[in-house]
């Protein structure tokens, strides 16, 4: 999956494949994690958020299912 830098300390890149609702993340530990069943608009909105680490913990983190992949 393509991901783009964000614009964060905590969150190094996004990725999001709309056809599967999966959001893949790149953090500055290295640590790639996949998030399951989230919606386009939540991609968007951490995108968008002023702070993507903040988002991350407020709405992302412990809502959606996720796997370590790397």
């Amino acid at each position: 999956m393509r991901r783009l830098r964000l614009d964060s300390a905590a969150i190094a890149s996004a990725g999001y494949d709309a056809d599967t609702a999966v959001l893949e993340l790149e953090f500055a530990s290295g640590d790639v994690y996949r998030y399951f069943a989230v919606p386009p608009s939540v991609h968007r909105a951490l995108r968008d958020a002023d702070s993507a680490g903040r988002f991350f913990r407020e709405r992302i983190r412990d809502v959606y299912p996720s796997e370590l992949i790397r």
